[in-house]
């Protein structure tokens, strides 16, 4: 078992003693197997650079009150020198360490020692702004340029970001009061954002208090995020877990995530900017996943989903205390499609929606989106789910006119209190075993002939027309 950061606020050590008291599975066990492509980047952990570095020979100082972002920047520019000659490591012993935004380099490794604590800095002047996302035409929450994120890298290849999980600390409460009170000048940084990046590791840590989303790969390939712990207070606003942006092979594994917004939103784009952008999140794999989200949902897709969002795979699920299990959101506008998504062997207890599809989620960037662009879901698998103390079975909104097709729940048994356990609207599939008794654009049976209409079901043969 991963041990804990001392720095763990006693609020989210209760919430990690219920959920392993009600029986789910330790947020830090490791799932059996996983995909090639995700071995083959953790790999990578083995490896040692033959050059290492200690911040504190670039004068950092770790009393938490030291502000130290020349001597990260320092650090990394001398590390630089050993690019080409099989890369560097940053090595961050115990301490506490504030410090503004500073830039990761290619074949660097940022290691954390446990006790060590990476803190944001409490001055936005410290969060550099810069140019907004091409997919999104503007920041996301503001028109205009944004606040770059605290540990932030763009066109690199082969970056760890790891340790003995030592912890990273966004000291968010300042940016989330000034969001409150409408004083925000720039969009949210990001606590960790990696842009058109390829071979990134990130691993091994404890990750609190994002000012916005914690870690955000955008527009990267071969991602590997695994053994974290994400926290943030369950009031605090948008502070999403992990969220694959326009990003591919993408793996997700072993992660208790407990924030204030979705713990993990998969994402691609913002209406006619994803959509001219052009760049789908694909191939990625999300499991051994537990946590906790009071507003939110253990897995989102989109809203900002118009550059495409297919093939994505998530098991080994176990939310609880949250408002909604798996949600896909989206509005006239986005475009885009969602297809080719299969969430299997999940878990509920005390969630208020186990499956919500929202169609008319709006929030667009301005005027100009075009409102016929409708989005286009199709082959969305649920198999293998139970759910315990559960309000709603699902409720799924799809789109008058647009395409929410071939969705199926195959093995699905939830303990529900509302008296009508689903509400489905514009939407057509199939299902099997489902219990309590699906709603009517769901009825018909997966037969061995509707099979190949359901995406990665099992043996056809376990199906029999009823």
């Amino acid at each position: 078992m991963r041990r804990r950061s001392s720095t763990l606020p006693m609020v989210d050590v209760f919430v990690v003693l219920v959920a392993l008291v009600s029986g789910a599975p330790s947020p830090w066990a490791v799932v059996k197997g996983s995909h090639p492509h995700c071995k083959k980047l953790r790999e990578n952990l083995g490896e040692i650079r033959p050059h290492s570095v200690t911040i504190t020979e670039f004068g950092a100082v770790g009393d938490g009150v030291t502000l130290n972002t020349k001597a990260f920047q320092n650090a990394i520019f001398y590390l630089n020198s050993f690019s080409d000659k099989g890369g560097a490591k940053l090595f961050v012993p115990a301490g506490r360490w504030l410090t503004g935004s500073f830039h990761l380099i290619s074949h660097l490794t940022l290691w954390l020692d446990e006790d060590a604590v990476i803190l944001g800095s409490t001055n936005s002047d410290d969060w550099p702004v810069v140019d907004p996302l091409p997919s999104y035409g503007r920041g996301r929450e503001l028109i205009g340029e944004r606040h770059q994120s605290l540990i932030y890298g763009h066109n690199l290849t082969d970056v760890i970001i790891t340790g003995h999980n030592g912890t990273i600390d966004g000291q968010g409460s300042i940016w989330w009061n000034w969001f409150h009170n409408k004083t925000l000048n720039y969009t949210r940084p990001h606590l960790v954002e990696l842009m058109n990046s390829t071979a990134v590791v990130i691993s091994n840590l404890t990750f609190l208090n994002s000012p916005f989303w914690t870690i955000h790969p955008v527009y990267c390939s071969h991602v590997s995020v695994q053994n974290l712990t994400i926290l943030a207070p369950l009031n605090s606003p948008n502070t999403d877990g992990i969220d694959p942006d326009s990003s591919d092979n993408v793996c997700i594994e072993d992660c208790y995530i407990s924030t204030g917004d979705d713990l993990i939103s998969i994402k691609s784009g913002w209406d006619e900017y994803g959509i001219s952008y052009g760049r789908p999140s694909r191939n990625i794999l999300i499991r051994g996943i537990t946590g906790k989200s009071q507003t939110s949902a253990g897995i989102s897709i989109g809203s900002e989903m118009s550059g495409g969002v297919s093939e994505v795979h998530a098991e080994n699920l176990q939310f609880f205390g949250s408002h909604t299990g798996i949600r896909i959101k989206t509005s006239p506008g986005r475009g885009g499609y969602v297809r080719n998504i299969c969430v299997s062997n999940m878990t509920l207890d005390g969630v208020y929606i186990a499956i919500r599809f929202t169609s008319q989620y709006g929030e667009h960037p301005d005027e100009f989106y075009d409102p016929s662009a409708l989005p286009i879901i199709e082959h969305i698998t649920f198999k293998d789910v139970l759910g315990d103390n559960i309000k709603i079975a699902g409720l799924l909104e799809g789109l008058e006119g647009g395409s929410f097709q071939n969705i199926c729940l195959s093995n699905i048994f939830l303990n529900v209190t509302s008296k009508s356990p689903w509400n489905c609207s514009s939407i057509h599939g199939y299902s099997y075993l489902v219990s309590p008794e699906i709603c009517e654009p769901l009825k018909e049976s997966i037969s061995p002939e509707k099979y190949t209409d359901c995406y990665h079901l099992s043996d056809p043969k376990r199906f029999s027309s009823e």
